[in-house]
């Protein structure tokens, strides 16, 4: 058996800050890059072109940093749990190291595959949670259980020391194939890597972020030296850049998270006021936002399949087809929906407050069930995570680990409060730019007008749908016995 490490990147394309590869380096100089494109996943109905194409980018960035530190990295295109072990035998690798993942579907795929190592004698790393700052079984309530609720989870996480960014043992030296072994390599179904429109995922818009690690360090840097002091307050506002954008990185892991807790403690020691630090801390509560979300899906992957709250789990919704296009197309006649849903559908990206308004508008509005809004995000978003989507989505259906069951966000009010001058609708709704900014943020546009440019009138009355989601709610409420 050879000295060669395979590494199997998957939500972590990077060298630097990546404790998996960090691990392998520690073990031997010889160190090979893999990269699985798995069509278990790019085979399903919600993948976005913009997630792919982002993807793809960062591979070829990635291949890139081999390349300079002396080794390549290899792409497959085939059933990963048969292809990793057919070329780890193959290479006569002694391991295949890569970095633990919450996701169901991961979870499984990763045990069927340490099995067909186990029988070679292959090794392989035991559960190393790059992804996360904590792992599932560090976070846990004083009676050993998995929280179900924010922000006691937050006081846990936010109280326990954070490890540092982890670099390879010898700067980014690593040692690659030889030409035989490559040649084997190519015979065990290395490939070249393919174009995101070979795969056949067509996306000709701009990316919010660049892909590969150098843009996302750049990006962390940029939102770090000024934008991160004023976050708690710039962040609601759609119109203003006031958020990182970083999530498709985190994501993909084309930044380390711990490089980017770094980041935020730097800047809290460079911070000359009350209102910066609080700022910065809004942001690192944001962080473990995401870290929650991860926890449940691990401690609970039941969510991946439906609603966490009982009086959710059958709930009568209408799913009415009409309203759903609508919704999807950004043409409900209430505009702050409507610019958050064309945003999304030609940037493949949507600001948070307006996932919230959207989400909240589909559920509580249009009575339409989460998870066909929850899939449609997952079809546009390049920052698509099936954690923090779903997540995000059970918080505004109320279905989910919240103590606030019939949070309703009224359109009207909230453009009010985060757009009040319109900008934002006036950027994606260009039918209503020369309106009056009171009608445009109260979407009170008489149908006359509103024709007249071509916008259609209110699908639903916003009074009368959020009564009948509450009377829903309560009779199952009370069919449940659910309490709260």
């Amino acid at each position: 058996m050879s000295d060669l490490i395979l590494f199997w990147h998957r939500r972590d394309l990077r060298i630097s800050d990546n404790t998996g590869l960090a691990a392998a380096r520690k073990q031997s100089p010889k160190v090979v890059g893999v990269f699985c494109l798995d069509p278990n996943i790019l085979e399903r109905d919600d993948v976005a072109p913009a997630r792919v194409t982002y993807m793809i980018g960062s591979l070829q960035s990635l291949q890139k940093r081999y390349a300079q530190a002396g080794s390549e990295l290899l792409i497959l295109h085939t059933e990963p749990t048969q292809a990793i072990p057919k070329l780890a035998i193959a290479l006569d690798a002694k391991a295949v190291f890569w970095n633990w993942d919450v996701e169901p579907y991961s979870q499984e795929r990763d045990r069927t595959i340490i099995e067909a190592l186990e029988e070679k004698g292959i090794q392989f790393l035991e559960k190393n949670w790059d992804q996360l700052l904590h792992s599932p079984e560090d976070i846990r309530t004083g009676s050993n259980q998995p929280y179900t609720v924010y922000t006691p989870f937050w006081k846990n996480w936010s109280a326990k020391p954070k490890a540092s960014p982890v670099e390879l043992s010898d700067g980014t030296s690593l040692q690659g194939l030889t030409e035989d072994e490559k040649e084997i390599a190519k015979t065990s179904g290395v490939i070249e890597l393919p174009s995101a429109k070979d795969l056949g995922f067509h996306w000709d818009g701009e990316l919010v972020i660049s892909p590969g690690e150098t843009a996302a360090q750049e990006r962390l840097e940029e939102f770090c030296a000024s934008i991160i002091n004023e976050y708690k307050e710039q962040r609601n506002f759609p119109a203003v850049d006031g958020t990182s954008r970083l999530s498709a990185a985190l994501k993909f892991g084309v930044i380390g998270v711990r490089t980017v807790w770094q980041a935020t403690l730097e800047a809290l020691e460079n911070s000359r006021s009350d209102e910066t630090e609080t700022s910065i801390r809004t942001w690192q509560q944001e962080l473990a936002w995401r870290e929650f979300y991860q926890h449940a899906m691990y401690n609970f992957p039941e969510l991946a399949e439906g609603a966490f709250r009982q009086p959710f789990k059958n709930f009568p919704y209408d799913n009415n087809e009409e309203h759903f296009q609508a919704w999807c197309e950004g043409k409900t006649g209430y505009p702050i929906v409507d610019a958050a849903m064309r945003q999304l559908n030609e940037l493949g990206w949507m600001h948070n407050r307006c996932r919230m308004i959207v989400a909240s508008f589909l559920t509580k509005d249009l009575l339409i069930n989460p998870q066909l809004g929850e899939k449609y995000f997952m079809q546009k978003l390049i920052d698509g995570d099936l954690s923090a989507n779903n997540g995000g989505w059970q918080w505004s259906a109320s279905s989910g680990m919240d103590p606030k069951p019939v949070r309703i966000f009224n359109p009207a009010s909230q453009a009010q409060k985060f757009d009040f001058e319109g900008e934002y609708i006036r950027q994606w709704v260009p039918e209503l730019r020369s309106m009056d900014t009171e009608y445009l943020v109260t979407g009170k546009i008489s149908p006359l007008e509103g024709r007249a440019v071509g916008y259609p009138d209110p699908i639903v009355d916003h009074n009368i749908q959020q009564r009948q989601f509450k009377e829903r709610y309560q009779r199952q409420k009370e069919a449940s016995g659910a309490v709260g």
